[in-house]
């Protein structure tokens, strides 16, 4: 188990010093997403490269920045570029944006992320509240992670996903009559899209939607007692659900697709939390 304060204590450090204001909510912003913060007020922007060992983000759609940004009286923190596995990166530096957000306070978090879709009444550019994630692919490094749990830790992870936050989410989906899809998100590590067998496993062991990252995030941030939620954009059919081959470039294209309901579900959202 790694000290991951004292290990990432230059970008924190650097990061108490720089920031405007104390952030009261998080959004890490999933490929394509990124688009959201120009929607918002941002009032400082972090080039993560300026942060000492902070690592770079290498796929398109995750542009590698941390805004602070105001919308309706809320002070946010946004993640624009994400850190996953299949670009060789542990653990430890995965999760630093979960880390980084609550070092500065944020009690709340929600992450966001686009995913193949499974379940055969999801289709491209559905919008998918989680209510789980299945994390065994990625079971031996979140016990390096968290190492032996203590009892504050493991009644913390019993409010994932956050029940009130995640209630906020449908009631915003409502007001804004956004048809929000609700299921179970499973982690693979990739750097593969998922074979037509391993997504028919996954659909007999009831995952609804299928990505590289998020569960390691979720994790952790219930683990440290922040109020977690997460939305999938479903951006293309999983493997063997159509005969189309899967490309990265079709997930950020339909991720651009549902821009506006997307920022408008979370806007709402954001508007409705006390």
């Amino acid at each position: 188990m790694v000290d991951l304060e004292f290990k990432y204590n230059p970008i924190l450090k650097k990061l108490k010093e720089e920031k405007p204001f104390n952030p009261g909510i998080a959004i890490i912003l999933g490929s394509g997403l990124g688009d959201f913060a120009e929607s918002v007020d941002v009032k400082k922007t972090i080039i993560t490269k300026s942060l000492p060992g902070y690592p770079p983000s290498t796929i398109e759609g995750h542009e590698g920045k941390i805004q602070f940004a105001e919308f309706e009286g809320k002070k946010l923190l946004l993640f624009q570029g994400r850190i996953h596995f299949y670009e060789g990166y542990s653990i430890y530096e995965c999760v630093l944006p979960v880390l980084i957000a609550y070092s500065l306070g944020c009690k709340k978090i929600i992450i966001t992320n686009a995913a193949g879709g499974i379940n055969i009444n999801f289709k491209p550019g559905d919008l998918m509240l989680v209510t789980s994630t299945n994390s065994i692919n990625i079971k031996k490094e979140l016990a390096e992670l968290i190492g032996l749990a203590g009892e504050k830790g493991k009644l913390n992870f019993h409010n994932f996903p956050s029940q009130s936050l995640n209630q906020t989410i449908i009631q915003a989906a409502l007001n804004e009559k956004i048809s929000l899809k609700e299921g179970v998100y499973w982690y693979t590590k990739g750097p593969s899209y998922e074979t037509r067998s391993e997504i028919k496993m996954i659909g007999r062991f009831k995952g609804d939607a299928v990505g590289m990252s998020t569960s390691h995030e979720a994790v952790f941030a219930s683990y440290l007692g922040m109020e977690t939620s997460v939305i999938s954009c479903i951006t293309n059919y999983a493997a063997g659900i159509t005969n189309k081959k899967l490309s990265h470039a079709d997930v950020t294209e339909t991720a651009k697709f549902v821009k506006n309901k997307f920022e408008n579900l979370i806007k709402t959202s954001l508007s409705l939390i006390d």
